[in-house]
Order: structure tokens, then C-alpha cells, then sequence
């Protein structure tokens, strides 16, 4: 692999860690820093096909509902690789529900980056 093509693949996997990171933290302000003006954002739920936010905005509204519902939401990484402009990424999402009651269900995101931020994250999840 060429050099040029090894910095591409090393800037998306950048995007996307320091993206879970935030998103570990809740820091919202810090997950939408790391994604495009034209993001979109491709949800799991709801089945089969989930939900596409297009946008900040959008995309915006949806983390802070999201976080709102799951004040324990983590991601932990099981896995991830680049391709070019594509990072893959294999997870474990855990929270708590309202009764106390630990949850976890495991997926893949697909996300592409242009110019060093996200501008797609497609998200699918077993079960």
C-alpha cells in the first residue's frame, strides 16, 4: 500500500476512534466536531431498516435524545479496520434501562470519511 493511501486509511480510523471516544464521553459538541456539514447518520432502529438522519442537525438531535434515553450508553470496540476512505468498526453497545436492568446487543458501523470527518455512519445490529 502506498504511503498516501496508508495516511488515508490511518486518518479515518482517527475520526472514528476519537468519534468513540467522544460519544463514551456523551460529549456531543465533540462527536458532531468530528462529522461533516452533510453528514448522515443511518440508525438501527427501527427494524429492518432503522432510521437515516441527514445533517448536523439532524444528526444532533438524535444524540442528545439518544443520550437522554440511555445515560449509560457505551460503545466498546471489538474490532476495527480501514479501507481507503471507509473504517469499519465491530462494537458492543451496553446501558442500563430504566428498571436497572443491563442490556447489550453487538453491530457493525460502516463510516466514510471525506476531508478528515465523518460523513457517513451506517450502523447494523445483530438480532
Amino acid at each position: 500500500m502506498s504511503p498516501m493511501r496508508m495516511s488515508k486509511v490511518e486518518e479515518a480510523m482517527r475520526a472514528v476512534l476519537a468519534f468513540n471516544d467522544a460519544l463514551n464521553r456523551h460529549d456531543i459538541e465533540g462527536m458532531m466536531r468530528l462529522m461533516s456539514e452533510d453528514c448522515v447518520f443511518e440508525n438501527t432502529y427501527p427494524p429492518p431498516d432503522g432510521t437515516i438522519y441527514s445533517g448536523k442537525a439532524e444528526v444532533t438531535q438524535f444524540w442528545r435524545t439518544f443520550f437522554q434515553q440511555s445515560p449509560l450508553a457505551h460503545i466498546e470496540i471489538e474490532e476495527i479496520f480501514g479501507a481507503g476512505v471507509r473504517c469499519v468498526m465491530r462494537w458492543r453497545y451496553t446501558w442500563v434501562d430504566a428498571t436497572g436492568q443491563e442490556g447489550h446487543v453487538r453491530g457493525v458501523d460502516l463510516y466514510r470519511i471525506k476531508g478528515a470527518l465523518i460523513c457517513e455512519k451506517l450502523s447494523y445490529v445483530k438480532g
